[in-house]
């Protein structure tokens, strides 16, 4: 398989494109800050990012800690850390950072990783929030990496997830053949196959990342948006115990 056919240059390639959606997308602002209420990082917070983009999230993450917070960002692809780099260098932010690795293992001190990858230079326990949206549905095990980053997070940290699915509302139903398309259309390549697979595979694995959630969390909150085709789950890491 050449790079240009595998994940990560696929959204290196897109990554202007999805940069223009995930910043000025009509009612992404009101979702995200939705998700953030939810979620509730608090000033002085160190917030971690698992498949964190090209940054879109990070204005409004830097905002929420302030100045005596920490807002570090993961992701394996290249294309989009270095937009993500941009957005930092252009704001000049002294306490945003951005580490190349795998989100579903995440690099922090004390864990080896299968691929290379920085460190993010914290310890488990040494997280106050872990979020990643748009993310849980591209893996293959979803579960296990929401498991990680609990584990990093650790008691009493907090834990959110914002994903696309298709709806369940009554009317969003209606626009599950067009979202369906559009995941087709979206996904990078993999042998995704027929349009209501892709959208079929894409359901389960939204679906298995928030049961997660759900089990290692206490004091859950969730919220659907854009007629349920947005789900959006937060709660409080739960020992282990």
């Amino acid at each position: 398989m050449s790079d240009r056919s595998t994940p990560g240059s696929f959204y290196t390639r897109w990554a202007g494109v999805y940069d223009r959606i995930a910043s000025d997308a009509p009612g992404v602002v009101r979702m995200r800050s939705t998700f953030l209420d939810l979620l509730s990082p608090s000033r002085g917070d160190v917030v971690v990012e698992m498949g964190c983009g090209t940054g879109a999230n990070f204005p409004w993450l830097r905002d929420r800690v302030g100045r005596e917070g920490t807002v570090v960002g993961v992701d394996l692809s290249e294309g989009v850390l270095e937009r993500a780099h941009d957005r930092i260098r252009r704001h000049g932010w002294e306490n945003v950072h951005v580490v190349r690795g795998d989100a579903t293992r995440p690099p922090f001190v004390g864990e080896s990783t299968a691929v290379p990858s920085e460190s993010l230079g914290l310890g488990v326990g040494e997280v106050d929030v872990v979020l990643a949206t748009f993310v849980v549905g591209m893996l293959p095990d979803p579960g296990g990496a929401v498991e990680a980053w609990a584990k990093l997070a650790g008691e009493g940290g907090r834990l959110g997830l914002c994903n696309l699915a298709r709806s369940t509302t009554p009317l969003g139903r209606l626009g599950n053949p067009a979202f369906a398309a559009l995941v087709r259309a979206s996904s990078p390549p993999g042998g995704q196959g027929r349009t209501r697979c892709a959208a079929q595979l894409l359901d389960e694995r939204v679906l298995a990342g928030h049961r997660t959630l759900h089990e290692r969390c206490e004091g859950v909150v969730s919220r659907r948006a854009f007629g349920g085709f947005v789900r959006m789950s937060a709660g409080t890491i739960e020992s282990d115990v």
